[in-house]
């Protein structure tokens, strides 16, 4: 049994002729892949923390649970390598590859990624907090469960990314795009989603106390069981909207457009109704 356990536990650990290759220069390292081809490079608990890889051929590479925080990746390959719970936070990823890399539970707090392919990434679990992703193309990217609270998000294309359980709050989301988003479970408190189009996304059971969605485009979205209370829904296009159960409570409705919604079970004490449209609501069984 011992020895069972003592074979585990050297293959959780980098291969030392991956590790000692990679530590003479970026440029052997290259050139020791191109000759020798290997599928899956082990670095697994590798300590690179501000390591020059700049221009590294790092696809394929495990790299689970290393330290990089710090590393310069710029120009550098990382194309689905495997770079789940792994230290990242501080690291220059700008401009690289990371298009199907695994990033699950990865810490990017602080990370540079402008410029960085991420197209197919897993970023589920992950930390992003305080990383600059003005102006990314995280569509169809798995952002669920992800840290984004004081992530920059201006401009970020999230189109179709799954944004599940994902922390939000606070963010001002105006500049992102979101169509076809799943923020089901999300934390969106507090969130100023102000004109955004968000028609057809799934809301189901966010929170959105406090949020700011006045004047948004939320037709034929999923809304059941959200937590809307004390939001800012003035003027906004809830028309077709899924709404059973959801929490309105003391969230202001001025003019906003219920029309053909399903309210069934909606809680609408204290909530502000003047000028609502309620035209061909559904299962108005609100309280």
């Amino acid at each position: 049994m011992d020895n069972n356990n003592t074979e585990f536990e050297v293959v959780k650990m980098a291969n030392e002729e991956h590790l000692q290759i990679l530590q003479q220069s970026v440029k052997v390292w290259n050139l020791w892949r191109e000759t020798h081809h290997p599928s899956s490079p082990n670095l697994r608990k590798a300590n690179l923390s501000k390591a020059d890889l700049r221009e590294a051929n790092l696809s394929g590479t495990d790299l689970r649970k290393a330290d990089l925080s710090g590393a310069y990746f710029r120009g550098a390959n990382l194309c689905g390598a495997d770079l789940s719970e792994t230290n990242l936070s501080g690291a220059d990823l700008r401009g690289i590859d990371l298009s199907e890399a695994y990033l699950c539970r990865a810490d990017l707090s602080g990370a540079y990624l402008c410029g960085a392919y991420l197209r197919e990434a897993d970023l589920s679990g992950t930390d992003l907090s305080g990383t600059n992703l003005c102006g990314k193309n995280l569509s169809g990217v798995n952002l669920s469960g992800a840290d984004l609270s004081e992530a920059y998000l201006s401009g970020a294309y999230l189109s179709g990314a799954n944004l599940s359980g994902a922390n939000l709050s606070g963010k001002n989301l105006c500049g992102a795009y979101l169509s076809g988003a799943d923020l089901s479970k999300a934390d969106l408190s507090r969130t100023n989603l102000c004109g955004k189009n968000l028609s057809g996304v799934n809301l189901s059971e966010a929170n959105l106390s406090k949020a700011d969605l006045s004047e948004a485009n939320l037709s034929g979205a999923d809304l059941s069981k959200a937590d809307l209370s004390e939001a800012n829904l003035s003027g906004t296009n809830l028309s077709g909207v899924n709404l059973s159960e959801a929490n309105l409570s003391k969230a202001d409705l001025f003019e906003a457009n219920l029309s053909e919604a399903n309210l069934s079970g909606t809680n609408l004490s204290e909530a502000n109704l003047s000028g609502t449209n309620f035209d061909g609501v559904k299962s108005q069984n609100s309280h």
